[in-house]
């Protein structure tokens, strides 16, 4: 595990915050000069504590709007059931978040879909159709007062 100082820390707030910073900004929002920064950033993903960069979209443009979070229960609990389950998971463009979980349930979902016409399909064509799967329970988002992604 990497040992991570204030300083590191700082830069990753910032980086989480604005990924498209540029160094001298960084460098000047963190309190270093701009090499000793760089070579920080480069550290951190060097050690892979920084793991990549992305695009943080917008829903509305991008034609998302409808949100839930979805449980499935297996009805089997074979590594061979699970792994099934997980590559139509990965297969289903609708899907943002996959998570094998501890509980009553064994996966629990981020679903995002254009409305619930189109959520439905994906319940009852893609997750309802898997012979593996024997519960299906889903929330529906109303609202996001904190969500760190966006």
């Amino acid at each position: 595990m990497t040992e991570l100082d204030e300083i590191d820390r700082r830069i990753l707030r910032e980086l989480t915050a604005d990924g498209r910073i540029s160094n001298l900004a960084l460098a000047d929002r963190v309190g270093l000069s701009p090499s000793a920064c760089l070579r920080r950033v480069t550290a951190l993903e060097r050690t892979g504590v920084i793991c990549g960069y992305r695009a943080v979209l917008s829903p509305e443009k991008t034609g998302v709007g409808f949100v839930a979070y979805v449980t499935i229960g297996l009805n089997l609990h074979t590594k061979s059931a699970q792994e099934a389950f997980e590559r139509a998971m990965q297969a289903a463009p609708e899907v943002r978040e996959c998570h094998n979980i501890t509980g009553t349930v064994e996966y629990l979902l981020r679903v995002e879909t254009a409305d619930l016409a189109r959520y439905k399909h994906f319940h009852t064509e893609v997750v309802g159709t898997l012979p593996q799967v024997n519960a299906i329970t889903t929330f529906v988002v109303m609202g996001s007062p904190k969500d760190l992604r966006r």
